[in-house]
């Protein structure tokens, strides 16, 4: 590929990711920046420095930890973004301010300093239809031992957990899932009750 296609074909990425950017944050482990509250009040603030304009943060929440007795209680919360960089761009930041905060990545689900997951970017699906498919069709037992090896988006779980979709539904309740359809503010309502009461503003 030569020097301008690739310039072509990064600028035509570029405008495909000009969309909100959604993240959902979360940690339950201190950091070098404090508690998990300031962690994450850290991890925005390494966002912005890297370029990212922040157009909202939820309210943080405390949520049970997932899965059960993995360790304490999350503290979460969801932020929508601008950031003019490729979905890969956008994740590999991200991965280094984890680093930066203090998170190693030894087991699956396991506690953290901070988690930064990159939920949504526009309408995009990938890395396609097929793929999001599986990955969101996987039984629980099944994902707790495999991870992909590429970036899925939409988040392929964001569906099922009340510790996205609450935080989100302050930053992003009429965002409308590309493949489902369905809202922030109509997939977290169709979560139980139960399950949706145990994520309580701090």
């Amino acid at each position: 590929m030569s020097q301008g296609t690739r310039g072509v074909k990064r600028d035509i990425e570029l405008l495909q990711f000009r969309s909100d950017i959604l993240l959902a944050l979360g940690s339950n482990q201190r950091s070098s920046a404090g508690t998990p509250q300031e962690t994450l009040n850290s991890a925005c603030a390494c966002i912005v420095n890297a370029g990212g304009v922040i157009r909202a943060i939820s309210p943080f929440y405390a949520t049970p930890c997932f899965p059960a007795g993995a360790g304490p209680d999350y503290v979460n919360a969801a932020v929508a973004l601008k950031w003019d960089r490729t979905a890969k761009e956008v994740l590999t930041a991200l991965h280094r301010i984890e680093a930066e905060l203090g998170r190693s990545r030894v087991q699956r689900w396991g506690q953290r300093t901070v988690d930064l997951d990159l939920i949504a970017i526009g309408d995009q699906v990938m890395p396609d239809a097929q793929t999001f498919a599986h990955w969101r069709d996987l039984p629980l037992d099944q994902q707790m031992k495999e991870a992909p090896d590429q970036l899925i988006l939409p988040h392929p779980r964001m569906q099922d957990r009340a510790f996205v979709l609450v935080p989100l539904a302050d930053v992003a309740p009429d965002w409308v899932h590309p493949v489902s359809g369905l809202s922030v503010v109509q997939m977290r309502d169709a979560l139980d009750p139960a399950v949706r009461a145990e994520v309580v503003a701090l």
